[in-house]
Formats: structure tokens, sequence, C-alpha cells
């Protein structure tokens, strides 16, 4: 049974990731339109330097999962902390291309120790009957770095300009250590991350089941990734482009495409520590997780297909908030359905994390070849409604073979 050995160890985790994310979001923001202050030549290079930390995580994900079967959790996140600092100064100490693809690729292996040592955090010392809050409460306060990076660095860069920022957030970064170093505990070695791997005897049709389990929360995860993350996030303001033109009209007020798709995706940040945490804490009760997961994919899937739909703007924005509340809800519920069995490996974690990076790094690919045909919107979002309702009969399907063999397990 897992021990909620240390209270704050989840919170602490999710802050110290929080911390360490304000440089990189604040990028989103700022760099497409600061990007000479970097440095930069030309704008396809900002481009590059958005994306290369995703292609950094493919290679570096094994290798720190490997590494955190021979350290400790608190020594994981040290050297995370340590580099998302470095790599946030280094955002206001150096200038140039090749400066900031290293420091862009040192960031892609710093977030993978975040994102698996977090997940860890959360298998280890969550309670077996919270572990639906507790990955609601990670997922939420380290999603915090986000909304403020983005939202202090598009006050502050146009002030200030983004060395200054950039180095103001690697100094708040560094202070992560100061939380790691003061609430959490040390350990040494793989039992400090997974420190009583119970040896639990599987039946056969157990095996099967467990595995048929852990293979549709990884192409859950991969599709959800893919079409929220990847999809979705890149192409939202063409949708709008394509609908409503450069320029939109809302309330009297003319804003760009571009300002109302971050705007509506900035949203997602500011009810994400609430929507997560609720939602974890209803998964926690006696329906369970796949039924929750199950009911968000089909509301979901239904509305995701008419987000490429013409209509009124305000109600295309409610659909789409709506869709974007329902990446929450699946996102954390996914997540805590595969740290949910005490069998779950480190091995496992690393594999989820790399296929949710996959599907996060092809999704803009993806939805820009299918854009380019005709009608091309149309097949995209429809398309991704269709995956997201297959997801959800795949799960009716498990939850049903499930309740099948608890009951013969019962009658016999």
């Amino acid at each position: 049974m897992k021990e909620n050995k240390k209270p704050n160890t989840i919170k602490v985790v999710a802050l110290v990731t929080a911390l360490s994310l304000l440089g990189d979001s604040m990028l989103y923001i700022a760099l497409p339109i600061y990007w000479e202050q970097a440095g930069l030549e030309s704008l396809w290079q900002v481009g590059v330097l958005l994306s290369v930390n995703r292609f950094v995580r493919l290679p570096a994900a094994p290798f720190v999962g490997w590494l955190y079967k021979r350290i400790s959790l608190k020594t994981g996140l040290v050297i995370a902390t340590l580099l998302g600092a470095l790599t946030t100064l280094g955002y206001g100490l150096f200038t140039g291309f090749i400066a900031w693809v290293i420091l862009r690729s040192l960031w892609g292996v710093a977030w993978s120790f975040f994102r698996i040592g977090g997940l860890a955090s959360v298998s280890v010392y969550a309670k077996k009957d919270e572990v639906g809050k507790s990955m609601g409460t990670y997922n939420g306060l380290y999603r915090l770095g986000s909304l403020f990076g983005m939202l202090l660095g598009g006050i502050f860069v146009p002030l200030v300009g983004l060395q200054a920022v950039a180095v103001a957030f690697g100094i708040l970064t560094l202070s992560g250590l100061f939380f790691i170093l003061t609430f959490m505990e040390q350990g040494s070695g793989r039992s400090a991350v997974f420190p009583h791997a119970p040896k639990i005897p599987f039946t056969s049709a157990e095996t099967v089941q467990f595995r048929n389990k852990l293979l549709l929360v990884s192409i859950s995860g991969f599709f959800i990734t893919m079409l929220m993350q990847g999809i979705l996030a890149s192409t939202l303001s063409s949708v709008i482009e394509n609908n409503q033109g450069e320029f939109v009209t809302l309330f009297q007020v003319m804003v760009s495409a571009a300002f109302l798709s971050g705007f509506l995706q900035s949203c997602r940040w500011i009810w994400e520590p609430f929507l997560a945490r609720r939602v974890g804490i209803w998964s926690d009760g006696r329906a369970g997780r796949v039924p929750l997961l199950i009911i968000s994919l089909i509301l979901t899937g239904v509305l995701y297909g008419f987000i490429s739909f013409d209509m009124p703007v305000i109600f295309w924005m409610i659909i789409t908030l709506l869709v974007l509340a329902g990446a929450t809800v699946m996102t954390t519920l996914n997540d805590a359905v595969a740290i949910d069995d005490e069998k779950t490996s480190m091995n496992f974690l690393t594999g989820y994390t790399i296929i949710q990076d996959i599907g996060a790094a092809i999704g803009p690919s993806i939805a820009f070849m299918i854009i380019s045909m005709a009608s091309g919107f149309s097949y995209l979002y429809i398309g991704g409604a269709v995956i997201l309702l297959v997801l959800a009969l795949s799960w009716t399907l498990f939850l049903m073979k499930q309740d099948a063999h608890r009951g013969r397990r019962r009658d016999a």
C-alpha cells in the first residue's frame, strides 16, 4: 500500500516545476515578437527554437528514466532545477541562434527530469485512495508556471526587455532549490523513487488485463496530447482566420486571430488548478476513473469536431473553451489511470512520457499537411473527434471486460 510519506512532497515538486516553466512559457509570447533581442536573424529561427526542446526530449527521456532508477527523486529534481535555471538565465545572458539552440536543448533535458519525476512523485507519495486528487493537484499547480510565464512575460518584456525578464525568471527558477532542499527528504538509489515496489503475483488473466490497460493508457496519452497540445494549439489561430478573417469583432472591439487564439488557450491555465483537482477528487470516488474518462472523451470528442465549423464567434468560443476544459479533464484522468496501480514501473512512466512527447511533436506537422487540402480543417477536426470517440469505445470495452472478470472472480 502506498503511504503518504511526506504530505507536501507532491506540492513541492509541482511548485518547483511551475517556477522552472516561467522562462519557457514566456518565450511563446515574447520570442515571436522580440526575436531580434535574442540575436536571431530570421523568423524561421523562432519556430526552430520553440520546437527543438520537444525533439530533444525523445532521446533524453529514456536516459532520464534510467537515471531515476539509480538516483533519488530529490537529486533528480535538483538536476532539473539547475538545468532549468541555467537555460532561463542563458536567455538573458547569451544571444545568437546557436547559443539558443543549445539552451533550448538543455531545457528539453530538464523537462524530462521534471515530467518523469513529477509522475513518479504522485505514484509514490499519493495515498492509495487519493491518486486522482494528487494528480489533479500536481497538474494544476505546475501549470500555473505557464499562466504566469505568459502573463508576466507579456506585461514586462515590452517594458524592460527580453533579457531582463529572462534573468529575473532564472533567479526565481533557482529559488526552487530552497524548496527542494528544505521540504524534501533525502533518499538514494532506486528505492528513493519506488521505495517498496511489491512483487504482486499475477494470474494469466490479470496479466493480460494489466497489459491491455497500459497499452490503452499509452494510446490515449498519445492521441490526447497530439490532438490538444499538438493540433489544437498550433492551428487554433488558423481556424479563426479561416472562418472569421484575420481580425474578429468581439463585443464591438476588433482583435486579431492570433490574440483571440492566445486568449482562449491561456484561459485553460486559469481554471487548471481548480478543475484538475476537482476532477481528480471525483475520480477517487466509488465510480472510479475510467467511467469519467469515457464520459470526457465522448463529450470532448463531439465538441472537437465543431471547432472547424463556421458559426457566430461567441458560440464558437464557448465550444472551444469547453474543448479546452475537456483537455484538462482527459489529461488529468489519463495520467491518474497511468499511475493508478502499484505494479506501475519506472520503465512505463518513461515510455508514457516519450509517447506523449511524440504526440505533441508530430501533431503540428500532421495538422498543417491536412489543412493544406481542400476542406482540410473539417477533415482535421472531425477526424480528431472520431479518434476521441473511438478511444471512448475502447475504454468502454475494457471496462466491460474488467467488470466481467471481477464477476467471475466473485463467483469462483
